[in-house]
């Protein structure tokens, strides 16, 4: 059984030579490996951030339900960030 398919793709084209150009300079053998590259980074992007909101967000956001008065208003918010970067509010 075949693990491939060819597909045909259609791309801007400033995109188009940015990926010739990487196959030119000898960073990848072909275009279907610039191609490939690029949609393993971006799924890897897409695990990350499923991961961070799986283990932060979701979390923070269970935690500031079960108790309000952990949380801050937007103009508390403001007035820490203006402290910390010595800005006025």
């Amino acid at each position: 059984m075949r693990t491939t398919q060819q597909m045909s793709i259609t791309l801007p084209n400033d995109m188009a030579d940015a990926v010739k150009a990487r196959v030119r300079i000898g960073d990848y053998a072909s275009e279907s490996e610039v191609i490939r590259e690029g949609l393993r980074a971006l799924m890897a992007r897409e695990r990350a951030v499923e991961s961070w909101l799986h283990q932060q967000v979701g979390p923070a956001y269970d935690a500031i339900q079960a108790d309000p008065s952990r949380g801050l208003s937007a103009e508390q918010v403001r007035a820490h960030l203006a402290t910390r970067f010595n800005k006025p509010a």
